[in-house]
């Protein structure tokens, strides 16, 4: 496997309020975090939903963040400012692309 991708997404008319909710559970703690990058977005079709596409090395390590007392205390907060329950996609990496064409004649 290439790595491990989970997608949150959800719907809230308090994006602001969820954004620095978010801040301090990836960058404090008593363990660090296992993700290798997070991505906030915002789609442009459906006003007031968001997606979250969280990296990891492997699953494993996903499920190793999960277990984060950070993690857990963010995502109880973060849902109870949704308007609906978030949904969770955990999705193994088969291959990527950077793009990077810089090592190709």
């Amino acid at each position: 496997m290439a790595g491990f991708v989970q997608i949150i997404e959800f719907q809230t008319s308090r994006i602001q309020e969820i954004e620095e909710l978010g801040r301090p559970s990836r960058t404090e703690g008593s363990t660090a975090p296992t993700f290798r990058q997070i991505v906030a977005t915002a789609d442009r079709d459906r006003p007031g939903t968001y997606y979250t596409i969280v990296h990891f090395d492997s699953y494993e390590s996903a499920m190793e963040n999960s277990s984060r007392p950070e993690t857990s205390d963010f995502a109880a907060k973060m849902a109870a400012l949704c308007d609906a329950p978030p949904v969770f996609r955990n999705l193994d990496v088969l291959w990527e692309d950077t793009g990077d064409t810089t090592d190709n004649p």
